[in-house]
């Protein structure tokens, strides 16, 4: 059921006796840009380990402890052309406990404080905490840089949306960027996201819409007039073929390929891009497994993954530098074997039932259940019933298959080349 909090408020609540938790989330919109990534994540930062009245990291876990041993997190995350602040809460259902008592109001009162009453004094966050949090903020992001898999994925991304700031900007940041925020800077943030952004509560258990709803009324959400961002990024396809090499102090070389495809999240082709990455590089009977990896021996690793907020598939390869223009020609020639129809009817089958029992296993997962809830919200499209999912998945035919795969347009190609 979905109600009208205030303007750009939405609550959503999901009741179902499935689970023995009651999850809750809260999460704030708005269109990604490089400057917000950065902000926001340390923003999310900040909220999660302390407020005005859990002043320190240990007042906080006190207080998730005393809640039957809650879980709280805050994180961000980009999709397509939005980005994304999280703060999500999960409590035992009260039944479960040997006695009554009114943790779903408490839970709601710990979010009501860390997000309206956070650690701020004189307009700027609490110096020591926010020292701590840009230091440890800047520290993982350069890590990520470390991992040279995270590496070769971020450079193919930028590589991929030169032209686009915000797309080839990693969705926690830069740290050249967090390095030149101010603790006024990100107190002034704080309070435009809270009067700007899209706000969805989403709840997830055996709850009543009614008593939650009355609670969160209580928030002070305060007016806003925002527009909603259209959450896909569409970037046109071009003749050329981007490339970048770069030559690092590592023993296998990386090699990733960034491909347009024109299809996005639940529109008419959705199901067979599925199969169709499924078939080419996404389980471990796909094409690029079994051929590059296996019986051809020129790839350690060799996967692909698809972003249907932005009609794009990857392909990641670990390999030895000398053999890259083997694999490139032999990446090609898995797809050209899909295009050709070079797929038994026992890899479709399995390939459809690894995608069935994917789907299957995230109705197990509150988190996933309440992201899957969001998305029909946002996406009437993917409204579907598991019966209905599930039939337009089986129903994908080969020929569906081979006409995206003819589609599939190279875009971009990263090389690490390893030196040492």
């Amino acid at each position: 059921m979905s109600l009208v909090l205030a303007e750009n408020i939405n609550l959503h609540v999901i009741p179902t006796k499935k689970y023995k938790t009651i999850q809750i989330m809260i999460r704030f919109a708005t269109e990604m840009t490089r400057e917000k990534a950065s902000l926001r994540t340390l923003l999310s930062s900040m909220l999660e380990t302390n407020s005005r009245h859990y002043p320190t990291s240990t007042a906080m876990s006190k207080k998730l402890s005393e809640m039957y041993g809650a879980r709280f997190n805050v994180g961000t995350n980009k999709k397509g052309n939005v980005h994304q602040l999280n703060l999500v809460l999960s409590i035992v259902n009260p039944k479960y406990l040997p006695h009554e008592t009114a943790l779903l109001e408490e839970g709601l009162m710990f979010l009501n404080e860390v997000l309206f009453s956070p650690n701020i004094k004189d307009g700027q966050f609490d110096l020591a905490t926010f020292g701590r949090e840009k230091n440890n903020l800047q520290s993982y992001i350069n890590s990520v840089y470390d991992d040279k898999q995270s590496h070769a994925a971020l450079s193919l991304q930028e590589l991929y949306f030169s032209d686009s700031e915000a797309q080839k900007t990693p969705g926690f940041g830069k740290a050249e960027d967090v390095a030149s925020i101010t603790s006024e800077e990100l107190a002034t943030y704080y309070l435009k996201m809270l009067r700007e952004d899209t706000v969805d509560v989403m709840v997830l258990g055996d709850v009543s819409t009614e008593d939650v709803a009355e609670q969160l009324a209580s928030f002070a959400w305060g007016e806003r007039a925002v527009a909603e961002n259209d959450q896909m990024y569409y970037q046109k396809p071009h003749g050329d073929v981007l490339e970048k090499k770069e030559t690092l102090p590592v023993k296998q070389g990386k090699l990733n390929m960034g491909y347009h495809t024109g299809i996005y999240f639940h529109d008419e082709n959705y199901f067979a891009m599925q199969v169709f990455n499924g078939l080419f590089g996404g389980f471990p009977h796909s094409k690029l497994f079994v051929n590059v990896r296996e019986k051809e021996s020129m790839a350690y690793y060799a996967s692909s993954s698809l972003d249907t907020f932005r009609g794009m598939m990857t392909v990641q390869t670990g390999i030895d530098s000398q053999n890259r223009e083997k694999v490139l020609r032999l990446i090609e020639e898995q797809r050209q074997a899909v295009i050709d129809g070079q797929v038994s009817d026992e890899v479709m089958l399995q390939t459809k039932a690894m995608l069935k029992n994917h789907y299957l296993l995230s109705q197990d997962n509150p988190n996933a259940i309440l992201e899957s809830e969001y998305l029909k919200l946002k996406f009437p499209q993917s409204a579907l019933t598991d019966a209905q999912w599930l039939g337009k998945l089986e129903s994908v035919t080969l020929e569906e298959v081979q006409q995206v795969a003819k589609n599939v347009r190279l875009q971009a190609i990263y090389f690490m080349e390893g030196n040492a």
